[in-house]
């Protein structure tokens, strides 16, 4: 396993849509193991996508404290509800805005050995499992941020 450089945003890697995986293989696995400890590394991520190490992959890692979810080719199938609250990003560092997302997000995808896989959370979850996926697509919360925090104020409460 190693920690990988995280990209910034403007880098145009961020904007692209990701490419389907399919081949699961050691390469994947050490995609995903490498995507973990990074992410743990930062110590305040609960998410990364393959985009922000600089592979275009559909490939995410989470993690909202319950455990390690790995999402290959993920797919989000069902939203319910509303919930409004403050995101960040490791790619944009600095910057917290205030994002509308769905409170329950049901998500298919495949785990690292290919096998179909399901996972639906609500709230903190449903956010980073949307957040997530949105990379993937090129989607960042800047772009659909309702408005722009002072990131100190989100540390406080």
């Amino acid at each position: 396993m190693a920690v990988r450089a995280i990209v910034k945003h403007p880098d145009p890697i961020l904007r692209e849509k990701a490419v389907k995986v399919t081949k699961f293989n050691a390469n994947l696995h050490k995609l995903l193991d490498d995507m973990a400890e990074t992410m743990y590394e930062t110590g305040n991520g609960v998410g990364l996508a393959a985009p922000q190490i600089g592979v275009s992959k559909r490939v995410v890692v989470i993690d909202v404290g319950d455990g390690l979810i790995e999402l290959v080719n993920p797919e989000i199938v069902e939203t319910k509800g509303e919930q409004i609250g403050p995101e960040g990003c490791l790619s944009i560092p600095n910057v917290v805005g205030e994002v509308k997302r769905a409170n329950y997000c049901r998500v298919k995808a495949q785990d690292r050995n290919g096998n179909p896989v399901e996972y639906e959370g609500e709230a903190f979850l449903a956010r980073a499992l949307q957040h997530e996926v949105d990379h993937l697509n090129g989607v960042l919360f800047i772009d659909i941020a309702e408005r722009f925090l002072d990131p100190e104020e989100t540390e406080k409460s």
